[in-house]
């Protein structure tokens, strides 16, 4: 079936035998199974409904422009690679480690994943509710949007820019750093030494908790509902905050305001 255009596949199994469907273009998949390695390379404009890929299914889909996968579970890894134009919903990725690399144009829905270094270097993406568990997630992503998401992740959203995380709940040290435009807003955030090293971070409506020695080196327009742990050494800008534990500071540029008593470095 290699190169196969204008098919309709349905209630297949797909397995002994690599790459079956390389090269085809304009296909319907329901119901169907692939249970060996890279099963939709360099394709074009691609449906999958209620479909399974199964963990020696790996790295599934690269170099591929328009490909939608519907209500249907992923067990591979490294599926998604230098691909264009891609829309997941309703989908489950419990080993997505290394997924969605270096692709363009994402939309995610309603999607659950879990691996380390989901969606690097990912540009365009609009995400509406995702539940991930996996460290790394996010690194070098520009120009997307995520929301109603609830993430577990260790130096998450590293290295990127014009990004913007709205009504999410993110969970994990060292978020942030070494990005450009990064934006939350009603976010509800836990990190150890996050938010470091950020050119124009904004952050609206958040809650800090458990966190600690942030905003080092950042330029910030920071609004904390409730309580922040720490405050540490900020660049440049305002950070707000009802009450803290601990402020440290020392740039003129910086004005830190807590529970309405303002503090210069």
């Amino acid at each position: 079936m290699f190169a196969a255009v204008g098919m309709k596949i349905a209630d297949c199994t797909f397995e002994d035998g690599e790459s079956p469907l390389k090269e085809s273009t304009d296909l319907e998949i329901i119901g169907s199974m692939f249970k060996w390695k890279y099963p939709l390379w360099y394709c074009r404009n691609v449906s999958l409904e209620n479909c399974t890929f199964y963990e020696n299914a790996r790295a599934g889909v690269w170099y591929t422009r328009g490909i939608s996968f519907r209500h249907g579970i992923i067990e591979a890894p490294k599926t998604f690679r230098r691909s264009t134009d891609i829309t997941l919903e309703d989908v489950f990725m419990p080993n997505a480690s290394e997924t969605l690399w270096n692709c363009s144009d994402v939309k995610l829905r309603s999607v659950r994943a879990r691996g380390d270094y989901f969606a690097m270097n990912v540009s365009g993406g609009e995400v509406d509710g995702l539940d991930l568990v996996g460290n790394y997630a996010f690194d070098g992503a520009k120009n997307v949007t995520v929301r109603n998401a609830r993430m577990l992740t260790k130096d998450a959203f590293w290295n990127c820019e014009n990004v913007t995380v709205i009504d999410s709940f993110i969970s994990g040290e060292y978020l942030g750093w070494n990005s450009r435009n990064l934006t939350l807003i009603n976010c509800t955030i836990e990190s150890l030494q996050g938010m470091c090293y950020i050119e124009n971070l904004v952050m609206k409506r958040c809650r800090a908790t458990r966190t600690t020695l942030a905003f080092e080196y950042s330029s910030c327009d920071v609004d904390i509902e409730g309580h922040i742990d720490g405050i540490y050494m900020p660049a440049s800008g305002t950070i707000r905050a009802d009450s803290a534990g601990s402020v440290v500071a020392d740039s003129p540029d910086v004005s830190i305001i807590i529970g309405g008593k303002s503090y210069r470095g």
